[in-house]
């Protein structure tokens, strides 16, 4: 869809608001990204027989799309390299994709209740009747991951079933971003770059997981020191901050369609409904390992 007809989405308030997309674009990346980081997550891979963090995180997250192999995951995932990627071989014969996708509910909902993050039963019932229209109203087309996830039969648990719902908007956003990444001549090394560059992940981390090597990297921040984005010792520019933004505002164009069956307040109030998801796993210390709330898309 073009950007023209993005700007135009409206709902029955009005068209939809920029800061109401981003709102809630960062209420469902904060109340996913904790799946990441508990140990639950860590115990049900162990239970399956796979005990290493990255392929732990490759299984359980393209678990949605069934038993691809690690080449399909790598280009859905866009910021991880080959090396990376290719290290999740084998994970589909420690257990089908299936028993994964069942893993992650059930370390998802034990986390949860671990911090207890509290929800009235009206509350859940709220969520669930402002997210249900967005996910069954998505556009899924080029959204492999979204829609990937939107396919998953919802677990019995009503806590879990709304984190899946909040997965799928996720990883529509997500999808959206890439593609809007690849518009701007950023490739898969480029991209983390800048976003560590501006803070918004700490780059060991994002090294640790991506497992981009020196050359590599070096490479892509060579790339974006021509284009002005980032300065002689790696520091992001006022441009490059810039270009970063302007990133955000056009997934946000892009995530307008989304959000427009609940309108700016639908948005605004499933954002503030979820709240208490975020707020459980930042008083327990969940998210100490990385600055802020980062997408770790």
């Amino acid at each position: 869809m073009h950007l023209d007809a993005l700007d135009s989405a409206r709902t029955g308030d009005g068209p939809m608001d920029l800061n109401a997309v981003r709102d809630v674009s960062r209420a469902i990346s904060a109340a996913h990204l904790f799946i990441y980081l508990v140990p639950e997550t860590a115990e049900e891979a162990a239970e399956l027989g796979v005990t290493d963090r990255g392929p732990t995180y490759l299984a359980f997250r393209s678990a949605a799309m069934g038993a691809v192999p690690w080449q399909v995951t790598l280009a859905a995932f866009y910021n991880f390299s080959p090396r990376a990627a290719r290290a999740m071989a084998g994970v589909w014969d420690a257990a089908p994709p299936e028993r994964w996708q069942a893993a992650r509910f059930l370390a998802a909902g034990r986390a949860m209740r671990r911090v207890d993050v509290h929800l009235i039963d009206d509350h859940l019932a709220e969520a669930r009747s402002l997210i249900d229209p967005v996910v069954a109203g998505a556009d899924y087309a080029g959204k492999v991951l979204a829609a990937a996830n939107a396919s998953v039969v919802l677990p019995p648990d009503p806590l879990v079933a709304l984190w899946q719902q909040i997965t799928v908007a996720r990883e529509w956003r997500g999808d959206a971003h890439l593609v809007v990444l690849a518009d701007n001549g950023l490739g898969p090394c480029d991209c983390l770059v800048l976003h560590t560059a501006t803070g918004r992940l700490p780059t060991a981390l994002a090294r640790a997981t991506r497992r981009w090597d020196d050359e590599e990297w070096s490479a892509a921040t060579a790339r974006l020191v021509a284009r002005g984005w980032l300065d002689s010792h790696g520091v992001v520019t006022d441009a490059g901050s810039a270009a970063r933004e302007r990133i955000e505002v056009e997934t946000d164009r892009h995530c307008a369609a989304l959000w427009a069956p609940i309108g700016n307040a639908g948005a605004r109030r499933f954002a503030s409904l979820i709240a208490p998801i975020t707020n459980a796993f930042t008083a327990a210390g969940t998210f100490q390992a990385v600055h802020g709330q980062s997408d770790l898309a």
